[in-house]
């Protein structure tokens, strides 16, 4: 499952070296992509920490959560140029890989949901990595080495977060915790701030919902 959303760099990388998507149509899958993350959040993590009760595990996890995220973001304005884009896009998909790993943690459905969102992001991550790195690289293939090798780190997140569950329940709770304040963080710090420096309009704006909407039909089916 976590090679899934590999797959969807690829993808991505590929659609971009053949063409590259509108401001139009990368802000409507970036609001998409938002609506679905955030409704995997809501549906299945949020519960299973609620249901749990742990209010301290819960605040040290969420605390440590938000800290993780905003020291990333601080770390990633101080670099400039391709490397410090690369560092920051591998971190993002390494942080990205723990959360589905411990998304696992709360139930294979939230696992599926959130695997199935995560590559709705991860599908725009490799349209723009590609999109940088080929005015940097004339090699085409050398780009989707790059791409590929990045994308591989989020498998590498997702298996080191897999002996979590081993813990006693209270640390479990604490990292599931921790992951859903990074995707809190991933839905409105940067997935809907990028998309919104876009041209919007009520369409697409409304692809938040259709998401959101989306990925609840699909958990009731389920």
């Amino acid at each position: 499952m976590p090679f899934i959303p590999v797959v969807a760099v690829l993808i991505g990388a590929l659609i971009a070296l053949w063409r590259r998507p509108g401001e139009g149509l990368s802000s409507a899958i970036q609001h998409f992509a938002a609506g679905v993350v955030f409704a995997a959040a809501a549906a299945e993590i949020l519960p299973q920490v609620k249901h749990e009760g742990a209010i301290i595990p819960t605040a040290i996890g969420g605390m440590l959560g938000v800290a993780t995220m905003l020291a990333i973001k601080k770390l990633e304005e101080s670099w400039k140029g391709p490397a410090g884009m690369l560092s920051a896009i591998g971190i993002d998909l390494f942080v990205d890989g723990v959360v589905l790993g411990l998304a696992f943690l709360a139930g294979e459905k939230a696992g599926f949901l959130l695997a199935f969102a995560l590559t709705l992001e991860v599908l725009f991550l490799g349209l723009t990595l590609t999109t940088e790195l080929s005015e940097v690289v004339s090699s085409r293939i050398k780009v989707l080495a790059v791409t590929v090798g990045l994308a591989l780190l989020l498998p590498l997140g997702s298996f080191l977060a897999t002996p979590v569950g081993h813990l006693p329940p209270d640390w479990i709770i604490g990292f599931l915790a921790f992951g859903l304040m990074a995707l809190l963080y991933l839905v409105t710090e940067e997935l809907l701030v990028d998309a919104h420096e876009k041209p919007d309009t009520p369409l697409i704006s409304a692809m938040f919902f259709v998401g959101f909407l989306g990925l609840l039909l699909i958990e009731e089916a389920l």
